[in-house]
């Protein structure tokens, strides 16, 4: 006779079901735990021990066989304590309320009964509930409950005890809270370091990066130093919406994976690191995959300053995410993949000495020089990316329209909501087939001829064409245009050959 509870794995962010079986034999008294577990599994048996003795169960004298299936899967973490310890006190009789197949039980046991989180376990919660569990038990102190939106299908608990007395049916579970939704914070709570009122000039860059953040497409800022390139950078993060209840989990989940600190919140991340990062650092890897910073920008932007003088084949190992949206991380023990949705911002001088093509100042880099430096982007890389700007200084004397963040994000945030509703759900333009782009915006004859003429002309690939109609789409929507206009079409040709003209009314 065996007894089967239900709990929850992760397989990067993708959950399954995980099986704890209990088998109850006589003999010499111990814990097996079998099924591919890792150390911190195999450790259970001594804290599944304590939380039982906590609650006066008594398994002395037996030998307890616990397999987690499914048995090929490899388990890691211990978000299957209480799932085993109920498995336990049930073949052994200690337990007599019923453990329905629709009911899961995720959190790991301290020895004296309470039970805690750990991580991944928030985005366990939600696979839970789409895999069809009915009823889950989680962790009463579990950070980030009080942000879903629908919580009916929890059972909060502190102890183990708690969860012997309600599945018996002689104790009530209670929030502490009042849940919550992830509603629009105000611009000023969200202490950016800089709003694009700040920055004098660059009106194309602005509206470039509005562009952007409106359809989710990448950019690269080409200049010399000084022209403001990660001035713009800096500014962009405080024009992102806030991230939808199913990112936000993403990022949560992957910053608890990471190891790094991370309150759960629908501002969208920025990560911005060093052109000194290894391929590890930036995609991800390890003995045991981790998350790097193309996964920890999941939902927000990316920011690789010097963008050229990282290595090439760092950069290409862009490529799969920047297409995709996905990281795939192999390793002898698995294959996982994470979700990987974020805006590339890329910055990087003309040449060696930053001052190809300037006015003020002369470059003094041979033609090899330029040219090697600038192949450093392979054609690859720049094939996705869909905006290319080139900066150069502006005169402090002039005057110029100002752009504020708060008026900037409201428009985006307006445009955003046009493309799902759409596309019927939370998806950006630069996501979307093509097939389906053409479905909600038939393209004219006019249109095609006017692309086609310019992808002939710069020999622009499939996938650039494509994105370009993309990019006209969600100017289109920034203008407040049903289709895609022949004016947002030049548009975003321009944007992406990098040489963009505004007429006074483009920003409205």
């Amino acid at each position: 006779m065996t007894t089967i509870v239900k709990s929850i794995g992760l397989k990067g962010l993708e959950g399954y079901v995980v099986g704890a079986e209990a088998q109850s034999l006589s003999g010499v008294e111990q814990i097996s735990v079998i099924g591919l577990p890792d150390a911190s599994i195999k450790e259970s048996k001594d804290r599944l021990k304590g939380a039982l003795h906590s609650v006066g169960a008594d398994v002395s004298g037996r030998h307890m066989i616990l397999l987690l299936s499914p048995t090929e899967q490899k388990k890691n973490g211990p978000m299957a304590d209480l799932a085993m310890a109920i498995a336990m006190l049930k073949e052994t009789h200690q337990l007599v309320g019923d453990v329905k197949p629709s009911t899961a039980f995720v959190g790991t046991l301290s020895l004296d009964g309470s039970i805690h989180e750990t991580e991944g376990m928030l985005a366990a919660v939600m696979q839970a509930k789409a895999l069809g569990f009915s009823s889950v038990y989680v962790p009463a102190e579990m950070g980030g409950l009080d942000y879903l939106q629908d919580i009916s299908f929890l059972k909060p608990v502190h102890h183990l005890q708690e969860v012997m007395d309600h599945l018996n049916g002689t104790g009530q579970l209670k929030w502490s809270f009042v849940p919550s939704t992830v509603n629009e914070t105000p611009f000023e709570k969200h202490g950016y370091s800089l709003d694009f009122s700040e920055i004098v000039g660059h009106a194309v860059a602005k509206r470039g990066l509005m562009v952007a953040a409106t359809g989710g497409h990448h950019v690269l800022m080409s200049g010399p130093p000084g022209c403001g390139k990660s001035m713009l950078a800096t500014a962009f993060p405080s024009i992102l919406p806030e991230m939808t209840e199913r990112t936000m989990i993403d990022s949560y989940s992957l910053y608890q994976l990471a190891h790094e600190t991370k309150t759960i919140t629908g501002v969208a991340p920025f990560r911005h690191p060093h052109h000194s990062a290894s391929s590890v650092s930036l995609i991800g890897g390890g003995a045991t995959p981790r998350p790097g910073e193309v996964l920890l920008a999941h939902g927000g932007g990316l920011f690789l300053d010097e963008m050229a003088e990282f290595p090439k084949k760092t950069l290409d190992m862009l490529r799969q995410p920047l297409e995709t949206g996905k990281v795939t991380i192999s390793r002898v023990s698995g294959t996982v993949t994470y979700p990987a949705r974020f805006i590339l911002i890329g910055a990087t001088n003309p040449c060696p000495c930053g001052y190809h093509g300037a006015k003020d100042k002369y470059c003094t880099c041979t033609t090899k020089q330029i040219h090697s430096y600038q192949q450093r982007l392979s054609g690859p890389i720049l094939d996705r990316i869909d905006i290319m700007l080139r900066l150069t200084p502006v005169n402090l004397e002039e005057k110029y329209e100002k752009w504020t963040s708060v008026d900037m994000k409201a428009k985006i945030t307006d445009a955003r909501k046009m493309q799902y509703e759409r596309y019927n759900e939370e998806i950006l333009n630069s996501q979307v087939s093509y097939d389906r782009l053409l479905d909600n915006s038939p393209i004219l004859e006019e249109l095609k001829e006017r692309l086609q003429e310019w992808s002939m002309k710069y020999h622009y690939s499939n996938r650039v064409q494509v994105n370009i109609l993309r990019t006209a789409r969600i100017i289109a929507d920034l203008n407040g245009e049903e289709g895609i206009s022949i004016a947002a079409l030049n548009e975003a040709i321009q944007f992406r050959v990098g040489h963009v003209t505004l007429v006074d009314n483009v920003y409205r």
